[in-house]
């Protein structure tokens, strides 16, 4: 039997694929564990900057695989990441998600744990949790109101109803549209566009971006001080000015 999770490695750049086609890379707990694996491995090997989710097959992830919970296997939660193992805690890593097909439900929810979204031209982004009386609870109900404008996250919520990738390119929520069967290709370009830059950066500014919209304003600066100034501190940042000066690529050490 394939592993519910594949993972390769390029370039500085971790490629997790969903590897369950003959279930729509429905989410059981063997994906949900895989899926924490990977990102703990992501996290913790300084060799890598960035991780690319995508799925096998024809589509992204269809959701929780209902079909095994119905069948008395447990929910596929992890302790500390939450459904799927990732949509409480994702990487400290940045993530992009390549979309293919489809992300509904729980898909959708995968993606958007992720930093960065493309997706291949026709795909269907959609929450339709409420047309089978259940509520979208991975997530998709706190990250959409922080990426569309509220009627709209209403309506997608409210309704069920999917848009395409173009539509969600048009309102924001797509960075990338990709022709079909390229959505990794895409992502992959983007991020190797994020891995050339100095590790340190990335992570901190990630954990600025996902922190700083709780923050008070009057208080960002005091709170994004302790994250930043190590960095700032560090022999990459002196690195950074060395190479712009010398007109040559920096060769970053992570420290």
């Amino acid at each position: 039997m394939s592993p519910p999770i594949l993972t390769e490695r390029r370039d500085g750049v971790l490629l997790i694929t969903l590897n369950r086609p003959e279930a729509r890379n429905a989410v059981n707990l063997a994906l949900a564990e895989g899926m924490a694996a990977a990102l703990d491995e992501l996290d913790a090997d300084p060799t890598l900057a960035v991780g690319v989710i995508t799925g096998a097959g024809s589509g992204f992830c269809a959701g929780m695989d209902l079909k095994a919970f119905a069948a008395g296997e447990p929910r596929p939660w992890i302790a500390g990441r939450g459904f799927a193992g990732i949509v409480e805690r994702p990487a400290a890593t940045p993530l992009i998600a390549a979309v293919e097909g489809f992300a509904v439900a729980g898909g959708l929810e995968i993606a958007l744990s992720c930093d960065l979204l493309v997706a291949s031209r026709g795909a269907k982004l959609g929450v339709p949790e409420v047309k089978r009386s259940l509520v979208a609870v991975g997530g998709a109900l706190l990250r959409l109101p922080q990426r569309l404008p509220q009627g709209i996250v209403a309506e997608l919520a409210l309704t069920g109803d999917p848009i395409t990738a173009e539509r969600g390119y048009e309102l924001g929520l797509v960075n990338r549209v990709a022709e079909p069967g390229q959505a990794v290709e895409v992502a992959m370009e983007l991020a190797a566009a994020m891995a050339a830059n100095g590790p340190l950066a990335l992570t901190a500014t990630k954990e600025i971006l996902t922190k700083g919209r709780d923050w008070p304003i009057d208080e960002f600066f005091a709170r994004q001080r302790p994250i930043a100034d190590p960095v700032l501190a560090s022999e990459d940042a002196r690195e950074g000015a060395v190479a712009f000066a010398e007109r040559r690529p920096p060769r970053w050490q992570g420290r």
